[in-house]
């Protein structure tokens, strides 16, 4: 159990070096070894220095979820971006596109017919320079067109003087129990329909792009060129709920101080309130997780309840329950929300602060 560094206060998010690099260099390896190409989801960290270990460990680009994150990471001097997310461009979005493509590879998801016309009628003569992927639903029912459209979206792209790159979709669907593998094949099967559609429309398909963190290992390059996998940088409660993570792939805590402490008993609960709430946590907690929240190093404790700057920690029976003022670690249910609630994170290795890092795309949210 790694101590909290004394110089931290709490709240505090931790990043844990060492994990983090471990992270970064076994998705890497394993995505080459299934000849699949790597763009990280970016919006996970929102931070320029993780992104660049993640193009060190040879990733193709990144993936980021919107203008302003594209922003942010190609003033850092990434190359290639994709803003996964089908955007309604209108002027101030296409002059924001028009410099970035000045400044970086850009591709943009697409997934109607008319946004495609409005895309490429704001960007005028630069429509060139931005490349789209259409977007398919693979059985998440978010944003997406079925498959058998996808070149209707292809074909009003082209018109509208756009370059199509070809297809991706997420398959969201596998953040629950026992569905990664079925939504990994789900999404094989929208991609290979999807790019047969844009084939035989005449357009050269030269990305089928897929992959969350549940289902990137069980991709299958036979359809997909690429995934783009985000949290594993990290891992949070709701992988290790899946067994997607272990204990010791987690990169990313949350530093908390006991700051109340009941023993309960007559149907009162045994229980502690740390100082990291909501606001810091995140209050993402899917209809399947055993709680709002994991301890690092008491994994049958449970956080109960949330609010804003309190989280219930309801202990076992048999559990000593922590002092007032003691220091632990929180496992946040989703990672991403805690990034974006945060100015900069700790950096730290064996129990000792390295350094902090600003979280630059934090509320970059248009």
């Amino acid at each position: 159990m790694h101590r909290i560094p004394e110089e931290v206060d709490t709240p505090d998010v931790l990043i844990d070096r060492d994990v983090l690099e471990r992270n970064i260099a076994r998705m890497a390896a394993a995505v080459r070894e299934r000849g699949l190409l790597l763009r990280p989801h970016a919006k996970t960290h929102k931070v320029p220095e993780i992104a660049a270990l993640q193009l060190a460990a040879g990733a193709a680009g990144l993936t980021v979820a919107t203008l302003g994150e594209a922003e942010v990471f190609a003033a850092h001097g990434a190359e290639d971006l994709f803003i996964a997310y089908p955007l309604w461009v209108g002027p101030r979005q296409a002059e924001r596109l028009r410099r970035l493509s000045a400044a970086a590879r850009i591709s943009v998801g697409v997934d109607s017919a008319e946004a495609a016309a409005v895309m490429g009628e704001q960007l005028g003569d630069a429509a060139g320079d931005v490349a789209v992927v259409v977007e398919i639903d693979s059985g998440h029912h978010r944003s997406g067109v079925r498959p058998e459209d996808a070149a209707d979206v292809a074909r009003a792209a082209a018109r509208a003087g756009l370059r199509v790159e070809g297809v991706f979709t997420f398959p969201g669907h596998s953040y629950a129990p026992g569905m990664p593998v079925e939504a990994a094949a789900q999404e094989q099967q929208a991609l290979d329909r999807a790019a047969g559609q844009l084939a035989a429309a005449g357009f050269e398909v030269r990305r089928r792009s897929g992959g969350s963190t549940p289902s990137a290992l069980l991709t299958d390059s036979a359809t997909a060129t690429e995934v783009r996998p985000g949290v594993y940088v990290f891992g949070d409660a709701q992988q290790l709920e899946l067994g997607r993570c272990a204990l010791e792939d987690i990169a990313l805590t949350v530093a908390a101080t006991v700051v109340s402490r009941h023993e309960g008993g007559n149907g009162v609960p045994r229980r502690t309130v740390l100082d990291a709430g909501s606001k810091v946590l995140g209050s993402d907690r899917p209809a399947w997780a055993t709680g709002c929240g994991r301890l690092m190093d008491h994994p049958d404790a449970r956080i109960t309840a949330l609010s804003e700057h309190h989280a219930t920690v309801v202990w076992p029976e048999d559990a000593p329950l922590p002092a007032l003022g003691e220091r632990l670690r929180v496992i946040p249910n989703h990672v991403c929300l805690t990034m974006n609630l945060v100015d900069d994170v700790a950096v730290v290795r064996d129990g000792a602060l390295l350094e902090r890092w600003t979280v630059a795309a934090r509320g970059r949210n248009s």
